[in-house]
């Protein structure tokens, strides 16, 4: 199961603290405790495996600010480099950002920006060897990523919409891989 983004486990009581449906039954968050407070999930008896996650956003902006971008005319510089620097260097603080993380040892990130209609998509994908996966890095790397292109672009378009981050994969660890559909 997620160590983090509401991963549960354990059968609970209907109807308590941190309970969520699930498959039939209600299931208790793995960060809640039976009393109801916030709690780290203890990871130390998981055992360690390799583990990849891969997250995708987007950023949708105006067709100056497209035409801005993909010319390299930004008074900034380059915000897709910029972004991808923003990526790699978010999912390695993600432990410091997301208060219930677990610091791990980031093995690889890759970022990458690619041109849409509308603007772009963002992809991330992080690798670890450890006892818990690297979904929130991955979802980190996106979100900063589109954060920082939203910085650089800002005077041009204040418009922009920053969207749709999500999980598309995720492999290792007790869950095994997921693959969104």
């Amino acid at each position: 199961m997620s160590r983090r983004a509401g991963g549960a486990r354990g059968a609970g009581r209907a109807g308590g603290a941190g309970e969520v449906a699930g498959k039939g039954s209600p299931l208790r968050l793995s960060h809640v405790d039976a009393r109801g407070r916030v709690k780290m999930v203890d990871v130390g008896e998981k055992a360690v495996t390799e583990r990849e996650a891969v997250a995708r956003g987007s950023i949708a902006m105006s067709p100056e600010a497209r035409r801005i971008v993909r010319s390299g005319a930004l008074k900034k510089g380059d915000p897709l480099q910029a972004a991808r620097i923003a990526g790699i260097m978010a999912a390695k603080q993600t432990a410091a950002l997301i208060p219930l993380c677990h610091p791990l040892p980031i093995a690889s990130v890759h970022v990458d920006l690619k041109p849409t209609s509308r603007g772009y998509d963002i992809e991330s994908r992080v690798r670890t060897t450890a006892q818990t996966g690297v979904e929130m890095e991955a979802l980190t790397a996106v979100a900063v990523a589109a954060l920082t292109v939203y910085d650089m672009v800002k005077a041009v378009d204040k418009t922009m919409v920053i969207g749709d981050i999500r999980v598309m994969f995720k492999s290792g660890g007790r869950s095994g891989v997921y693959i969104r559909k």
